[in-house]
């Protein structure tokens, strides 16, 4: 089971690539900005794209009423982030060393797996939850004041993923450099699992 645990090894250590680069991007384009306006979302905070990207987005934002983009601080989230990934790549490390000295099975990998995604999901969940009361919880007093035409007040929830439009603006939300990172590290001690239950079946 030696390979699978060397797979076991690396593929967590793929988890550190969040620490540098985003884990998602929302990008916003429209016909006055010929340069979109861009949101990467770190696991310790949100950065623009561009230098004056955050400023500008939440100057539009301020006329139809929604919240000014939070810092750090303002978030639980960005604080606990980087602590749980920490632990996950230590766990994950850990799990694989212990593996390659065959002092525990494949199914420790899985696990481990398993727990990574139910995290994922988890995270997934809190940040739409962050994304509808970002673009739903408005400002009864903002300067536009604009609704469907049903008459209920329009809501400016930015896709979790794909595309939509809102005004004039068109809202791509698609992971980025880190989540994709997260990603092939996931598959790769899922790899790892398979092959230690492929080596135990063969035994």
């Amino acid at each position: 089971m030696k390979k699978a645990s060397l797979l076991m090894i690396i593929g967590p250590l793929f988890l550190l690539g969040l620490y540098v680069f985003p884990l998602w991007n929302i990008m916003l384009g429209a016909p006055q900005y010929p340069d979109p306006l861009g949101l990467n979302i770190h696991i310790n905070g949100l950065k623009g794209v561009n230098e004056f990207d955050i400023q500008n987005i939440d100057g539009l934002n301020h006329y139809i009423g929604m919240h000014t983009l939070p810092k750090p601080e303002d978030m639980w989230e960005f604080g606990t982030f980087p602590m749980i990934i920490g632990f996950m790549v230590a766990l994950g490390v850990l799990i694989g060393l212990l593996g390659y000295l065959n002092k525990i099975s494949y199914k420790w990998f899985l696990g481990w797996f398993v727990l990574m995604s139910v995290l994922g999901i988890l995270g997934m969940y809190d940040f739409n939850e962050w994304l509808v009361d970002y673009g739903t919880n408005l400002d009864p007093n903002a300067i536009m004041k604009l609704t469907n035409p049903d008459g209920t007040p329009m809501t400016y929830k930015p896709p979790l993923l794909g595309h939509v439009k809102m005004l004039n603006f068109d809202v791509t939300s698609m992971p980025s450099t880190g989540g994709w990172l997260m990603f092939i590290g996931m598959m790769l001690t899922l790899t790892a699992g398979f092959m230690g239950w492929q080596k135990t079946k063969k035994q």
